[in-house]
Order: structure tokens, then sequence, then C-alpha cells
């Protein structure tokens, strides 16, 4: 490789991981890190290690794993909002040296260093280091448990069975059992595929399994004495619940069939993950589903493959995905490595007269139209300030004319275009979008107010579960107290409670007793709507939150 190329994939890796790493303190605009920020900062509050609370109350959702974490996290540097997204984008650095540690094992050194830069500029890895759910998680624990399988497939060693049983574990403590899906799919389907089946028998796997067990034992604890140690306890408006029950079974079936206490309205659709990726693995989703179609037809044509861990572990998990009636479009980012690993190759490899022309015709749509449509969002976005706007595009106009000047090989040449394409949407989304939308969530403005020490002595309640935002960023213990029950509720003391724009309505509405005592600006939903995103149409989708008080 010459040494031009080897600078600019250097280069190219420390913007990207700069970019990665820019969202860190943007204030939270979407309920889930409310909700995960404050279930772990209530561990802290009850000096409590194994039971989840939110509003007080008792949780039983996920698993216990990235709550752990985020509370150390929290327990060393303070509960503020980095100190939540530092451990993830920690998990999410690990998830490259994964990703590089098996590509190069199968592919070589460049091609694992495309596969790093695919995974580190795929549009909805850049949105989830600053929208931090479990997924930055699972991409390591994922990851990471194929390539110590991999390792023990070869040979047996006490490093790779600790490490593939403890990654495996937290995998499952993050996430649930669907998780193996991928892990142990990845396995069976290279043994299958390389004729090895009866290698599944060996001695080795009943230890990991077992090991992996063991290491999952802490998360079976912490269920235990929270809910079946307690069956009077009210969980999803029933008694009798079992933690255990409901993390073997019904959290991944009642997902599943999208049936089970937590569901959504809409019912899945089989191909709802296919047009996802269109975005959500933009810019490399086009070359993702040619590498995938070749692969196919290759294993049918009984062309034997460098691996086949990352296509089986990958297209299995994302169609168990596609099948499920539960859909999110961040789900899939738990397995983007091993769509980066099956798509570098063919971002590298000399392919058919078509598939170079695929290769080009695929990637010059998104560099052409990445920064084409950044340009446009700013436009109707028009920010406080446009420095940064600026720095991002003489950023990248430079960069593009180093590329093209510098580098001489068309497919490498084409292949880092569209990783500075991609670099320039991240680093506006990072420096510029989110700082620009946060002042409109009105949940945080509403913490603030309620931080001020004239409120120090009073309680603070929310009237609905959904207010995670507000739970977090108030610097104290937030109770509940169900909207229906507010005119029955009678306060110990002066109290404040939060409240949005339907609440306030329905007290109203029932003749409730209540004083307003500051609303603030809101915008009420996560899904950016075309209307906030244009400044001159953003006031017809905002309403008002509002810190209202009941008298004694």
């Amino acid at each position: 490789m010459k040494d031009t190329n080897k600078l600019f994939y250097l280069f190219l890796f420390v913007l990207a991981l700069a970019i990665n790493f820019a969202g860190l303190n943007v204030k939270f605009f979407t309920d889930d890190q409310g909700l995960y920020a404050s279930i772990a900062k209530n561990l802290i509050y009850k000096k409590d290690f194994f039971q989840l609370y939110s509003y007080n109350l008792d949780w039983l959702d996920k698993p216990h794993f990235p709550f752990w974490i985020i509370m150390l996290s929290f327990k060393i540097f303070g509960i503020n909002t980095w100190a939540y997204r530092l451990p993830a984008l920690i998990f999410f650095v690990i998830s490259l040296i994964y990703t590089w540690l098996f590509s190069r094992k199968y592919y070589g050194w460049e091609i694992a260093t495309m596969a790093v830069l695919i995974l580190m500029t795929a549009q909805h890895v850049l949105l989830s280091n600053a929208d931090v759910r479990a997924e930055p998680y699972l991409m390591a624990l994922i990851t990471g448990s194929i390539y110590h399988i991999t390792s023990l497939e070869q040979r047996c060693t006490f490093a790779d069975m600790f490490l593939a049983a403890l990654l495996t574990a937290f995998a499952i403590m993050t996430k649930g059992l669907f998780v193996i899906t991928a892990i142990y799919g990845s396995l069976i389907g290279d043994l299958i595929f390389q004729n090895k089946f009866k290698e599944l028998f060996k001695v080795r796997w009943l230890l990991l399994l077992l090991l992996t067990f063991i290491f999952t034992l802490p998360e079976f604890y912490a269920l235990y004495i929270q809910f079946d140690l307690h069956p009077e306890k009210t969980v999803f408006g029933q008694h009798h619940v079992s933690g255990i029950k409901w993390f073997l079974w019904d959290s991944q079936f009642g997902r599943f069939v999208n049936n089970g206490p937590i569901s959504r309205k809409a019912s899945g659709s089989i191909f709802f993950y296919l047009h996802t990726l269109l975005w959500a693995f933009a810019p490399w989703c086009l070359l993702f589903y040619y590498a995938v179609f070749k692969n196919v037809k290759d294993i049918w044509h009984h062309k034997k493959l460098k691996e086949y861990y990352s296509l089986s572990g990958g297209m299995l998990l994302f169609l168990l995905f596609s099948l499920s009636r539960f859909q999110l479009p961040f789900y899939t980012n738990a397995v983007f490595p091993l769509f980066a690993i099956i798509t570098a190759p063919f971002c590298y490899n000399r392919l058919t007269s078509f598939g170079n022309q695929f290769r080009l015709i695929a990637q010059w749509v998104f560099i052409i139209l990445l920064p084409v449509a950044i340009i446009l969002f700013n436009f109707f976005l028009k920010p406080l300030h446009y420095f940064l706007f600026a720095v991002d595009c003489v950023f990248l106009g430079v960069l593009f004319f180093l590329i093209t000047s510098k580098i001489k090989e068309p497919y490498i040449k084409v292949f880092f275009l569209n990783c500075a394409a991609a670099l320039f949407v991240g680093f506006y989304l990072n420096t510029v979008f989110y700082n620009e939308i946060t002042p409109y969530k009105g949940e945080i403005a509403a913490a603030q107010y309620t931080n001020q020490k004239p409120f120090d002595n009073f309680h603070i309640y929310s009237l609905k579960a959904g207010n995670n935002i507000f739970q977090f960023y108030c610097k104290r213990p937030v109770d509940i107290i169900p909207l229906e029950q507010f005119n029955k509720f009678k306060p110990d003391g002066i109290s404040f409670f939060y409240a949005n724009r339907q609440s306030v309505d329905y007290l109203t509405q029932t003749h409730a007793n209540f004083r307003i005592v500051r609303s603030f600006i809101n915008y009420p939903q996560e899904n950016i709507l075309p209307a906030f995103i244009n400044k001159a149409t953003r006031y017809k989708v905002l309403d008002s939150v509002y810190i209202i008080a009941k008298p004694l």
C-alpha cells in the first residue's frame, strides 16, 4: 500500500473518531436517553446496585448491564450528559477494534481499515453516538464475542474461551437472549457452510455455554431479588410477575410478536429494515446489498468464501428483526460491524465490469446527495450561527481536493470521497443541528428552572412516565403522580409538578385546582418534522410544557 493512502486512512480514522465524539455533551432530545440515564442515576440515589427504578417505581424492561456501566461512569465523573454517553462511546471504540481484528484476520490490513471506516461513517452510527441507547454496547459485545469464537474454533485457549463467554453474557445482559442469534448463528453458519457441522458437538462449545450462563448469573440474581422474591409488587398492572420469566421469555417473544405489555401501535413489515438501511447504513447501503447478493450467489454455486461468520450472524439477526412485529430503526446498528465486514471487500477487490461500474455509481450517488442534502437542510434550518457550517463546507472542499489530487486508484479515491461526504453530514449534525434543536426541548428548561435554590426544599413530581428528560436533568429524585389521580392527591407540603400541554388541557377540562408557575416552549415530538426544520414554519409545531403547583 502506498504511504499516501496510509496517511489518508489514518487521517480519516482520526477525523471520524473526533466527529463521532463531537456530540458527547449535546443535551438529550429523545426520551430513551433520559430514561436510561435516570435509571442509572437512581441506582446512585438509592445506593442499590441490583434494583432498577424510574420515578421511584420498580422498572422492568431492559436488562441491567448498560445501567451498571453508566452508574460507574456517574460515580467517577458525576451525573451529567457526557458521563452518560462516554461509556457507550468507549464500547463503540471497542467495536472498531474488534471489527479491525476480525477483518484483518480474514481479509488483510487494507480491507480491515475500510471496514472500520465504513462502520464509523454509517449515518445511523453517527446519529446513535449522540442519541445513545444500548446499540453501541451491543456493537462491541456481539462483534467481540464472534471474534473470540472464531479463534476458539481454530484453537481452544483460556483467554478466548473466557472473553467469548464474558462478552456474550454482557450482550445478553444488555438486550436479552435474542442477541445469541447473531453470536451463535455466526458459528453455526460457518460450520455448516464449511461442512464441519460435527464440530458443534465438541466439548469446548458446551464449556462456552456453561461459562456464559455463569457470567449471566448477576442478571438472574438482580431480577430475582427485585421481582420474584416480591410477588406482591404491581408490574404491568398485575401481581406475581416473575422478572426471570420476563427476561427469558416475555421481553423477547412479547416484542417479537408485538403483543407484550410493551408494544408498538404499528405492526411491523418484513421490508421495514430493507428500506431503513437505505438511510441508516448510508452511504454504504447499496454496496452492502450488492455484497450480500454476490456472497449468497457464490454460496449457491459452491464457491468458497473467506469466512461465513459475518454473513451468517449479520443476516440471521437481520432476518429476525425483519420478521419481528416490534421494529425500530436503531435495532440493526447492533450488527453494523458485521455489515461493514461484508461490504468492505467489495470496496477494495477487483470486481466484474458491471460490479466496478455499480461500485462507482453506488458511491457517487451519496457523494453528491449527502452534501447537497445538508446544504438544503441548513438553508431551511437557518441556525443562529453559521461559523461551524462554514468550517464544515471548507473542510469538505479541502478534503475533496486533496483526495482527488493525491489518490490515483479510482476505487480508493471514490471510497475516500464517500467517507468525506458522510463525515460532512456527521459533523453538521453533532455541531450544528443538535445544538440548534435542543433548546426547543422544554423538559430541559423546566428541569433547570426547578434546580434553582428556591425549590430545594420542595418535592417535584411528574404527571406522566414519559417525561424522562425532565427526570434526568432535575437534580433530585422525581416522583410520579398519575394524571388521573391529581385531583385526589394531597401533597405533604408545597409541591411542584411537571406537565405537558396534554396534561394541562386534561386538568383544565376536569376542573382541577392548580396554577401555572412557569411555561416553557417545547417541541413535543422525537421525529424531526419538515415543519420543525424550516425556521419559517417551526412555530406551527411547537407547544408548551409547564411547572404547575397545587394549592394546599
